[in-house]
């Protein structure tokens, strides 16, 4: 039988020293594979204009340079409404809409998952049913909803919509039916432990992953969203919005569109990484037998 290698006292796979070579050889291609868009992405924003309509165009920047960054940021102080208005609108509704949509996600997902009530099934499987309409079918149904309760040209169009979104709750209920151990929950219980309390002490670490990657998904969704038509004031108006607005100019603006792109995509890999190195560590070490 062959022996298990180790590595600083612990016990590894049994594949061979070859194979852990070969999987990083590849893992290493795939990796710069998938960075090379993102990389193209800031390379065009220090590119001068001549560099971004060269034909054929080069994935490299041949004379760096900050004004593409310098043009945006006089765009956005010649703007009339303060630029850090539509800073925080994005960064607030982002912020509420995912927090709120993960703790009701959560908490729906729990009830469906963990406690048998009658019509459950048939809630859930309404749940799915959900998830095979666009939000383009359903706009006019929304927008009659919000304008009688009166949440047109609000904050609330924007938070209240992201609370209810059906695919969290979907992805949140299925990993807490194979990752939240029933014999656990019902020890809680046995303990005098409110459902509330099994709910957020118990439930909750347990499906870290899940809600971890539901924070991701919300604040990126909403980070990125631009115009909504249940917003009207350009006061309320989202930082996409505004970078869209600002750098439609035509050519000449086309560096600080690039350098826009740039600034738009670093708060939701900021997001990302952090989020991910959690991810990675609660998977490794979340599996549970009952």
């Amino acid at each position: 039988m062959a022996k298990l290698r180790t590595r600083k006292h612990k016990v590894v796979l049994s594949r061979s020293a070859g194979g852990d070579a070969g999987i990083t050889v590849m893992l290493t291609i795939l990796g710069l594979f998938m960075v090379l868009p993102m990389v193209y992405v800031i390379m065009q924003a220090f590119k001068p204009l001549d560099e971004l309509w060269m034909y054929p165009p080069r994935f490299y920047v041949m004379r760096p340079t900050w004004s593409n960054f310098r043009d945006l940021f006089t765009l956005m102080n010649t703007s009339w409404v303060p630029f850090s208005r539509y800073i925080f609108n994005t960064l607030f509704t982002s912020v509420m809409g995912t927090f709120g949509h993960l703790f009701i996600a959560s908490m729906c997902a729990y009830a469906l998952a963990k406690i048998k009530f009658p019509g459950h099934k048939w809630i859930f499987k309404t749940i799915q049913t959900s998830l095979m309409f666009h939000s383009t079918v359903t706009a006019v149904t929304s927008f009659i909803l919000m304008s009688a309760f009166h949440m047109i040209d609000t904050y609330l169009a924007i938070i209240i919509p992201a609370w209810g979104y059906t695919l969290g709750l979907y992805l949140m209920k299925q990993f807490m039916d194979t990752n939240v151990s029933d014999a656990v929950l019902e020890s809680a219980r046995l303990d005098g432990a409110s459902e509330l309390r099994t709910y957020w002490v118990i439930a909750m670490p347990m499906v870290k992953p899940a809600w971890l990657t539901l924070i991701i998904y919300s604040f990126q969704t909403l980070w990125n969203a631009g115009s909504s038509i249940y917003i009207y004031s350009e006061q309320l108006k989202s930082f996409n919005y505004a970078i869209g607005q600002i750098t439609a100019g035509g050519i000449k603006r086309a560096g600080a569109s690039a350098a826009a792109t740039v600034l738009m995509m670093m708060v939701p890999i900021l997001v990302f990484v952090i989020s991910q190195s959690n991810i990675i560590e609660t998977m490794g070490s979340s599996g549970m037998k009952d």
